[in-house]
């Protein structure tokens, strides 16, 4: 797996810093947040780490509305996947900076072993929705310990003469941002990927990269592919790829 698929080994990521800032909390994990088999779905994780970030920046400042976050990229490592957990405690923290995006590692652990090591990339929008340069990052400026984050494109696109198949939406999905919220991409993961091409419950590391906003009149087509030993799932609209997911089962 190389570096620019952002699949690097999970002990390869930024370590949780010694000095500067971290946020920590606990919450349960509810029934909506499971599937059949009571495995933590990966579209829950999302939901975390959205929430985690807002709650962080929330308490220093950095939130809305003089500060607008919307993810780039995800790479979530699912070292043990969350089969009998009923809690889990997520710390995260900065860990890079761009002109205008922000690197955000966050630690999931479970009360019954589970443990997921996120790394997110973020772009910093100013009130009017335009991207905004980060000058001088105040509180998390020492745990980002000079890491530079890069917003480039990282993920293969589908082939083009794949075939893909109408991922239809719903009103529900759209959130106050006027678009299809990140997490409920990871839906579509969860219900192309899994369990058929790869196990959820072996450790795997799952990227997703968003590349344009989807809306709720998009018609979007869902375009599987593999990508080396990966499995790729690419959100078509036309002949715009708006998003890329790439999922990896990898040896526990």
């Amino acid at each position: 797996m190389s570096e620019t698929s952002r699949t690097r080994r999970w002990e390869e990521l930024p370590p949780r810093p010694t000095v500067g800032r971290s946020f920590a909390t606990a919450r349960p994990i509810r029934l909506s947040e499971m599937d059949a088999t009571g495995r933590l779905r990966l579209d829950a994780v999302a939901r975390y780490l959205q929430d985690v970030a807002t709650d962080d920046v929330a308490e220093t400042g950095w939130g809305a509305p003089e500060h607008l976050w919307v993810v780039r990229r995800y790479a979530l490592h699912v070292v043990a996947p969350f089969l009998d957990d009923r809690e889990v405690e997520l710390v995260t923290w900065g860990s890079g900076v761009g002109a205008a995006a922000a690197g955000r590692r966050t630690s999931l652990t479970g009360d019954s072993g589970g443990r997921i090591e996120a790394d997110s990339v973020w772009i910093h929008l100013s009130p009017d929705g335009r991207a905004a340069r980060l000058d001088g990052f105040g509180v998390y400026a020492e745990s980002a310990a000079g890491r530079v984050v890069s917003t480039k494109k990282a993920l293969a696109d589908p082939p083009s003469h794949a075939a893909g198949t109408r991922w239809p939406l719903r009103a529900t999905d759209v959130d106050v941002l006027g678009h299809v919220n990140n997490a409920v991409h990871w839906q579509a993961v969860e219900d192309v990927v899994f369990p058929e091409l790869v196990d959820p419950r072996r450790p795997h590391v799952a990227c997703l990269e968003y590349r344009h906003a989807v809306d709720l009149g998009d018609a979007v087509e869902l375009v599987p592919f593999e990508d080396h030993h990966a499995v790729g799932v690419g959100f078509v609209v036309g002949s715009t790829v708006k998003a890329v997911a790439r999922v990896v089962g990898v040896a526990g």
